[in-house]
């Protein structure tokens, strides 16, 4: 762990959040309330960064990709909305969805605003800096790697599955999951955000469709094993039906030490608020069910890590972790890591 974290008493935080989908959204709007300021000086993040899969190929994303030829920008608008300034109104108008059948039908407004800025500056990773510019965003976003990545996997009964789509309807049956080409390059920003971190999150997010890809561009979890930072595994809150089927918290950190053995994890973060009885009868219909509660985790830790559990869960009717209660509990595992070696 950095030695600045612990000795610099007025330095803020360097944050690298890894992932896709929902899940880093959610986090990345809890986390930008302690970019600059924050109720404890050793909470206050001084840089926040995200580090995106780029290998959806459904929807809106999915058909700006095969038109376009470009990377899908779905899960970059959403980090780009929940770092704004103002997410409240950008999240209305970014998240906008045209209506109809046309050509224009399921198109959300965003993508169509990263897929003008990409054909004007004639590079995506330039049109999300730029883009995040003309946001305000609170942190930087960058897409885990340039190539045209496409996700595939093989089957124990030997088939091959491409396409995160599909993958994420088969995930009890993968023996492998691979990304096309394999060695794909990341942006060299994405490797010096990690190495200059203080904290590096994975999750949460979808397990084998926005977790695994990210960490699978060649020379990312090498990346996150040398960092000299806390590593933090943020654990779903439910399984995903066709995805992570039975899985339980021990079983999805596995599942990413199987794909990145190298990188150790410091601390797991599990709700431990059990869903309500209506909520677990909804969500039973599709075949998913509660992740951490029901565990029955009898240890301290998990796969080496240290177990944090907090009521991590936000009000409403769909099971969604609580933006903040989810960032704070993410922090306070640097504040525990200082404990540490204090005590040491």
């Amino acid at each position: 762990m950095k030695n600045h974290l612990f000795s610099h008493q007025r330095a803020g935080l360097n944050v690298v959040a890894i992932g896709g989908g929902n899940g880093l959204s959610t986090l990345l709007s809890g986390l930008k309330r302690y970019v600059g300021t924050a109720a404890s000086e050793m909470l206050r993040i001084d840089k926040l960064s995200a580090v995106v899969a780029v290998s959806d190929d459904g929807g809106s994303s999915g058909r700006l990709r095969d038109e376009l030829q470009m990377l899908p920008p779905g899960d970059v608008r959403n980090c780009m909305v929940a770092l704004s300034e103002d997410s409240l109104l950008l999240s209305k108008l970014f998240q906008h969805r045209f209506r109809g059948d046309g050509e224009l039908g399921g198109h959300s407004f965003g993508n169509l605003f990263l897929a003008a800025m990409s054909e004007i500056t004639g590079d995506f990773a330039e049109a999300v800096k730029l883009s995040s510019e003309i946001l305000a965003s609170k942190g930087h976003i960058y897409p885990a790697t340039m190539a045209d990545v496409r996700l595939a996997a093989e089957l124990k009964n030997g088939d091959i599955v491409r396409g995160e789509t599909n993958i994420s309807q088969v995930g009890s049956q993968i023996k492998r999951l691979y990304l096309e080409p394999e060695n794909c390059q990341p942006l060299p920003e994405v490797l010096a955000a990690i190495y200059e971190a203080d904290i590096v999150t994975i999750g949460p997010g979808s397990l084998f469709t926005s977790l695994l890809p990210p960490i699978m561009v060649e020379g990312v979890a090498d990346a996150i094993a040398e960092a000299d930072a806390v590593k933090v595994f943020v654990c779903n809150l439910m399984t995903q039906p066709g995805e992570t089927d039975g899985f339980s918290a021990h079983k999805h950190l596995k599942a990413v030490r199987d794909y990145a053995p190298q990188i150790e994890f410091d601390y797991v973060v599990v709700n431990n608020r059990p869903i309500s009885a209506l909520q677990a009868e909804r969500y039973a219909i599709d075949g998913a069910e509660q992740i951490g509660v029901r565990d029955s985790v009898s240890s301290a830790t998990v796969e080496t890590a240290e177990i944090v559990f907090g009521n991590l869960l936000d009000e409403g009717e769909k099971v969604r972790h609580h933006p903040e209660k989810l960032a704070r509990t993410v922090l306070l595992c640097a504040l525990r890591a200082t404990d540490k070696v204090t005590a040491a």
